[in-house]
């Protein structure tokens, strides 16, 4: 492809002027691509992804092929990409070319943005649930092989702002904006994403949390079997007594937030003035922890529900919890129910680091692709973190891990018998991407 020379001078080196220009050949700035190809290959995630979906496309004129198309996508995503235009500069990349399986010199280049976004907007409802059931059952078979006593399952909802003609974009009172809300069902222990559902923006946070449930958890005990123990976590705003009730006949344990109204407040009284007096004694921050059965008018029975007074420089801060759970006293489930605030971040790994929330086609179906693919990006991540144990990396966020092992510079050539990588002699990690390669791909 024709593209115009850029260039520029920088005069101000003390020896030489620097001169810039964009023209250095078959050079690519991602070659970390490698690592994520080798994962997607050994796991066969974009390949799975895409056997989903229904390719209804006159085979005679057909350039790019359905499974390439959804690979090129993933990359972009995991590399920062999100935007379906950044393809029609990217499409050329001979990185991105070699992970998408084709020859990075002598092959036509990859899909455009027009063709990317026919394929998202081409999506059928029956493909979305194909493709949910399929991301659900490739969490599931990690599950097999862990074999866990116990399976945490973290709920929350988050928001994303639409702009324009959204289909279902509707005002939130809660997040004071026009969204779309989707559900998300994580994985406490690993954090991996189990399922993602795109609702109406007017929905509430529990809205579709049951008929999302019943799907994870039949997973669950497909894979390890009826006598599992199911742990369910979910802030305020899944407080509902059909999802008590669920849990309660479907045996799982449960620890959800409560709102505070008057009768709890009043209930936890007895707690927070000793908080307050242990705090005006002592001067130093008070934690104190409480217990009691509550019964709302629409419960048919009393719960327990677990109450946290808090009294600091700060002020007062109470919180409650209703739980079915008997095997832990008040402070102990309440700080097993703080856990799920890793949630928080796994939700902001997810939108900040992988653009969960550039749901920005108009077709709602679309936008649920969308959600499901950066979803799948996001587990690419998860699950690269297994080859990571031993190396400083095991820790870093996703966008830390991007930096130090997809961004780095590369000249990608081809020869009749292999494709080089030539990488840059000043990368500093190396020997740490050489070792996490190795792992992916043994010798």
């Amino acid at each position: 492809m024709q593209k115009a020379l850029c260039q520029a001078t920088l005069p101000f080196h003390p020896e030489r002027e620097i001169e810039v220009r964009f023209d250095g050949g078959r050079i690519t700035s991602d070659a970390g691509w490698l690592l994520l190809y080798a994962l997607d290959r050994s796991q066969g995630l974009s390949a799975g992804f895409s056997s989903c979906i229904v390719d209804q496309r006159d085979g005679r004129y057909v350039s790019h092929e359905l499974g390439e198309m959804v690979r090129q996508r993933l990359f972009q995503i995991l590399a920062g990409y999100e935007d379906c235009n950044d393809a029609d500069e990217l499409r050329a990349d001979p990185m991105l070319m070699s992970v998408c399986e084709r020859l990075p010199e002598s092959d036509p280049e990859l899909a455009s943005q027009p063709t990317l976004s026919r394929l998202e907007n081409r999506v059928s409802r029956k493909d979305l649930m194909r493709i949910g059931h399929w991301m659900l059952e490739s969490w599931a078979r990690r599950l097999r092989k862990r074999r866990p006593k116990r399976v945490v399952l973290d709920l929350d909802s988050t928001d994303d702002p639409t702009n324009g003609q959204q289909q279902l974009s509707f005002y939130h009172g809660f997040y004071r904006s026009r969204i779309l809300h989707p559900l998300l069902i994580f994985d406490g222990e690993t954090g991996e994403l189990a399922a993602a559902v795109l609702r109406p923006g007017n929905k509430g946070a529990a809205f579709g949390a049951i008929g999302a449930l019943k799907r994870v958890i039949a997973a669950v005990r497909r894979s390890l079997g009826a006598q599992v123990v199911i742990e369910i976590r979910a802030d305020a705003g899944f407080a509902s007594p059909d999802l008590y009730k669920f849990c309660e006949g479907e045996k799982l344990l449960y620890e959800i937030g409560l709102v505070r109204n008057p009768r709890l407040a009043k209930a936890a009284e007895p707690v927070l003035e000793r908080a307050r007096r242990e705090y005006e004694s002592s001067g130093r921050k008070q934690r104190l922890f409480d217990e009691f059965a509550y019964q709302a008018e629409s419960w048919p029975a009393a719960r327990r529900v677990v109450a946290k007074a808090e009294v600091s420089a700060l002020g007062i801060n109470r919180r409650f919890v209703v739980t079915n759970r008997r095997d832990l006293d008040a402070q102990g489930l309440y700080e097993r129910y703080a856990c799920r605030g890793q949630a928080e971040n796994f939700i902001k790994a997810f939108k900040n680091d992988l653009a969960m929330d550039r749901l920005s086609c108009h077709r709602f179906s679309a936008n649920q692709f969308r959600l499901l693919l950066h979803g799948l990006a996001y587990n690419v991540f998860v699950r690269l973190r297994d080859y990571l144990w031993g190396t400083p990396c095991l820790n870093l966020t996703v966008e830390t891990l991007r930096r130090r092992l997809i961004k780095i510079g590369a000249r990608v050539r081809e020869s009749t018998r292999r494709i080089w990588v030539h990488c840059s002699s000043a990368y500093p990690d190396r020997q740490l991407f050489l070792k996490i390669l190795g792992r992916l791909h043994p010798a």
